[in-house]
């Protein structure tokens, strides 16, 4: 089992970087802005700037909020969408991240009020921008994670095993609810009658077949990009001869060119496939199965753990600027 995600969370978390960076850099630059246009109005100004001091220090519990809450609205987003509740429960999750959704608004809502009354602003401005990224960042990689991951575990999970399947005398409506099947140890993918249909991708099938010169065949292993013409096929461990088993090929928006495939290989060596089954042709379903579970675990464990170390970051930056910012007598001068 392979996974678009792993190779492209590097990516995801230097961008969700950038961003935030850029994000405070722009909060804290109008700050300055306000804060020179306060301090040029003489004796008037004096006032200003020290209306201007309360509203841009940070106190010390809004500076925990803005460590803590965004790293938690992530971490609770996306275990909402990439678990076992989305699958059995699918409109919960969203309801609950619909209901999250309030939290950044609060703290923006809060912002504003504190602004009314002359108090401390920036805090807040930045717990209701970084909680927003976060839920974001949490509802893209949640859904994903479920769509590649746990998704297709749930599904086999839920469907049932067969074993010692002979190709030649069994059906694909007889087996409509199988996930993992182990055919016969004389079953082989025949290669020669291999087909490709290209749509981006490739979509590669190949029979599975126990008995020569069959005519009627439901049992087909299939791959992406791993065929060409020539009768080259070589998706899963098709090159193995001791492998006599395949995991269910379960994405809808796939089968459909699988079937396409199928079809042309039909037309082509005078085959028909009346309920065909696709699989992935491999050793051990079930070591497969429970890969893609720990897939599922390991990006959520890990995408928290970026998120956290971007928050520390830019929070840390956040917090040095607005110290760097404080007028001279706050500090001390």
């Amino acid at each position: 089992h392979t996974s678009v995600w792993p190779r492209t969370l590097p990516a995801f978390v230097l961008g969700q970087t950038l961003v935030c960076v850029c994000i405070s850099y722009i909060v804290l630059g109008s700050a300055a802005r306000l804060r020179e246009r306060s301090m040029s109005y003489g004796a008037a100004g004096a006032g200003l700037g020290s209306l201007d001091e309360k509203q841009r220090t940070v106190p010390n519990s809004i500076a925990v909020l803005d460590l803590v809450a965004p790293i938690a609205i992530f971490a609770v987003t996306m275990w909402l969408l990439s678990f076992n509740l989305h699958y059995s429960s699918p409109p919960v999750p969203w309801i609950m991240v619909f209901l999250l959704a309030l939290v950044p608004v609060a703290f923006l809502a809060l912002a504003f009020k504190a602004r009314s009354v002359g108090a401390h602003t920036s805090g807040w401005v930045y717990a209701g921008v970084m909680t927003l990224l976060a839920l974001l960042a949490g509802v893209v990689l949640g859904d994903m994670n479920y769509w590649f991951n746990s998704q297709p575990f749930y599904d086999i999970q839920t469907m049932n095993a067969y074993w010692a399947v002979d190709p030649s005398t069994s059906h694909g409506k007889q087996l409509m609810d199988a996930g993992r099947v182990y055919f016969k140890d004389t079953a082989r993918v025949d290669v020669t009658k291999s087909m490709g249909f290209k749509n981006l991708d490739t979509y590669c099938v190949a029979p599975i077949v126990s008995a020569p010169n069959a005519t009627v065949i439901d049992f087909w292993a299939v791959g992406l990009n791993c065929c060409s013409s020539g009768a080259t096929f070589t998706c899963g461990d098709v090159e193995n001869p001791i492998v006599h088993a395949g995991l269910r090929a379960m994405r809808d928006e796939q089968r459909p060119f699988f079937r396409l495939a199928v079809n042309q290989a039909g037309a082509e060596y005078n085959i028909s496939a009346p309920h065909p089954l696709f699989f992935y042709w491999m050793g051990n379903p079930s070591v497969e199965v429970v890969g893609y579970r720990d897939q599922a675990n390991g990006l959520f464990v890990h995408a928290c753990m970026g998120v956290s170390v971007i928050n520390v970051f830019t929070t840390a930056i956040f917090l040095t600027a607005t110290a760097q910012l404080a007028p001279k007598k706050r500090r001390g001068v």
